[in-house]
């Protein structure tokens, strides 16, 4: 099995390019299941996440094929991959295949709208907490279908004539469940209203991809998105957007390590708060023609107290790198989480080099030390693998970290990407 290891010490000097969004690229994917021609997607990342959703869209009948590959230094980046569903050959998404991806739930909504009936295993939990289905359940239900959930799955059908237009107020915003009404909405028969919807910018750019396939949706970016539903969908060419997780991982690397970095090929505007944060903590950050410049020369790391909110808030998602670069600020900080009930589970790991927090309840209260020492440590998830990373860069010796399995279903080539900057960090095969 991988390992990462990390000598730190180094600063990061150079260009880091950033991938195309997984977050995104995911319902992209899952959206080809929405009509019989070619959706062709730009910029999709080469990740265990995408590769596995590869296989399960093939289990539903798509023929998938990559090409356009753009060499770098070496490597390939911005793979273009056509997916083309002229023919579902089952309806059912077997737990085998489920169980390995949450999000491979979300084929319920295409596979309902598009074939009247969808038979999806339930996902189960993950590490970083249960996430219900039920904001899917009551979402799809108020399209008309009839759902039931008998022997661990999901059962739904839709009404004969297929799904109608209705109107749901999410009790909670939910990025996953708003993808998937939205696209089972795409063709059913009359007008939805969705309330107190999502507004990350991975969905607005599902919404603006649907639009090139024929659907009719507004009001995507904004908590109320409204879609006339469409009789079918066509074809259409897309590019992934630019992954703001990505550029907020390693604008904090820099940001702990020190040094001068370019993020290219990404915007500033997915990730302002984020963005903020960091200045805040110390870093100069400015927009470039292509990207974002991150500068951290001789200031030291300030403390800076945040709290995970949905879009436009601080990402979840960048809570476990933000924690590990406040291990090193100059005083006591503070972490809220209010997304996921168990998302602290670094917070051990990054102890073991060294770092001084306690939890209280959803809130980590984190003194920042003048050394971090390397150590042995293990990723229990793929937020927090990083965060270890990030540690990793400024701690004194030698940090390996296990289970980096996790580090791949959302990091392309990161190792290298940091390689190329300046740090030591390579991967080791037992």
């Amino acid at each position: 099995m991988d390992r990462i290891r990390i000598v730190g010490g180094n600063e990061l000097h150079g260009v880091i390019p950033i991938s195309g969004a997984k977050n995104a690229a995911l319902p992209l994917m899952i959206a080809s299941l929405l009509t019989d021609d070619t959706l062709t997607l730009e910029n999709v990342p080469h990740l265990a996440d995408v590769e596995q959703l590869i296989r399960i869209l093939g289990n539903h009948g798509a023929d998938i094929s990559v090409n356009g590959r753009r060499e770098r230094q070496g490597e390939s980046y911005a793979r273009t991959i056509h997916f083309t569903s002229r023919n579902i050959v089952s309806t059912t998404a077997p737990y085998e295949l489920v169980s390995k991806m949450r999000a491979s739930f979300w084929v319920i909504g295409p596979l309902l709208a598009r074939e009247g009936k969808a038979r999806v295993s339930l996902p189960g939990g993950c590490a970083i907490g249960t996430r219900p289905v039920d904001l899917f359940i009551e979402g799809l239900t108020a399209l008309g279908a009839e759902i039931e959930i008998d022997g661990g799955y999901v059962n739904a059908k839709a009404p004969e004539g297929g799904l109608v237009g209705g109107r749901y107020v999410f009790p909670k915003i939910s990025v996953g469940a708003t993808h998937v009404l939205m696209m089972a909405a795409t063709l059913a028969n009359g007008t939805t209203v969705i309330g107190n919807a999502a507004r990350e910018p991975e969905v607005a750019d599902l919404a603006r991809c649907l639009n090139a396939m024929g659907a009719r949706i507004s009001g995507h970016g904004t908590s109320t998105i409204t879609i006339d539903g469409v009789r079918s969908l066509s074809g259409a060419r897309h590019r992934v957007l630019p992954d703001r997780i990505e550029t907020g991982t390693y604008a904090m690397a820099v940001a702990m390590a020190g040094g001068d970095v370019i993020l290219e090929d990404t915007e500033a505007s997915l990730l302002d708060t984020a963005l903020e944060t960091i200045r805040r903590a110390g870093a100069e950050i400015s927009e470039t023609n292509n990207g974002i410049r991150i500068v951290r020369n001789g200031t030291g790391i300030r403390p800076v107290d945040i709290v995970t909110d949905p879009f436009p808030g601080f990402p979840t998602d960048l809570q476990a790198q933000f924690m590990g670069l406040m291990t090193k600020s100059s005083g006591v900080s503070h972490i809220t989480e209010t997304i996921f009930e168990n998302r602290f589970m670094h917070v051990q790991e990054l102890a073991r080099l060294g770092a001084k927090i306690s939890l209280s309840g959803q809130t980590a209260k984190i003194e920042g030390v003048s050394r971090l020492k390397g150590a042995p440590v293990m990723a229990t998830d793929l937020r927090a693998s990083v965060s270890l990373v990030i540690a990793g860069l400024a701690a004194e010796g030698e940090t390996m970290v296990s289970r980096v399995y996790h580090l791949d279903r959302g990091f392309e080539r990161l190792e290298e990407k940091l390689t190329r900057c300046g740090a030591h960090v390579e991967r080791v095969s037992d």
